[in-house]
């Protein structure tokens, strides 16, 4: 590649937007890359590499273990794959979650050390933190990868959208349905902040039990 990506000085909480990446290079940047701490999202030659916040982090790891709950006391197994890496050349698409779960289909990856987007199904639920600004590269990445529900919270509030042929915003999950997700996953981590985690947590896995 002529821009070698040493010379890039991204920020945490920045994002920066490289055009006509060719699907070669792209995979070319996610072995550069390897594990830092990066988040990419690639579609249709358009590149966005995000360096996360503090803030950002703390949301991904807080809702995770919301979902874990949730997911625990309804006794429905999962799989959490947290930023994994999902791409297909033929939709040349290709993502990295702040976080993701398989639910529905997580007997299809179940005991698998390597995910190929190529032949597996896509996690049912991505979860996307966007406290700076929202990413349109990463939600059309999803919407070719056919990931069935994304979950975006801006620091403030929760948003959901099902995929129908594109993604449609909602208040309702259709993994949680009957439950008020909207409301409750935003009042928990606003709870975190002033009560502590563990609070929270607890508070949280009371509130599913008694439902």
């Amino acid at each position: 590649m002529q821009l070698q990506l040493n010379q890039l000085d991204v920020k945490p909480g920045q994002r920066v937007l490289l055009r006509n990446i060719s699907w070669n290079e792209f995979e070319q940047i996610v072995d550069e890359l390897g594990s830092r701490a990066s988040r990419l999202a690639y579609y249709k030659g358009m590149l966005e590499i995000m360096i996360p916040l503090a803030e950002d982090e703390d949301g991904k790891i807080l809702i995770s273990n919301l979902v874990e709950i949730l997911l625990e006391e309804l006794d429905i197994e999962f799989r959490n794959l947290g930023s994994t890496t999902f791409k297909r050349r033929d939709m040349a698409s290709g993502v990295e979650p702040d976080a993701c779960f398989y639910i529905q289909h997580e007997a299809a990856i179940r005991g698998k050390s390597k995910i190929d987007a190529n032949v597996d199904p896509p996690p049912d639920l991505a979860i996307e933190i966007d406290i700076t600004s929202a990413s349109e590269i990463k939600k059309s990445s999803y919407e070719a990868l056919g990931v069935p529900e994304l979950w975006i919270y801006d620091g403030r509030s929760l948003q959901i959208y099902v995929l129908q042929q594109q993604y449609v915003a909602t208040q309702q999950s259709q993994i949680f349905p009957n439950l008020p997700i909207v409301e409750f996953i935003p009042q928990y981590i606003a709870h975190s902040k002033v009560q502590g985690r563990n609070a929270a947590i607890k508070a949280f896995r009371t509130w599913v039990q008694h439902l």
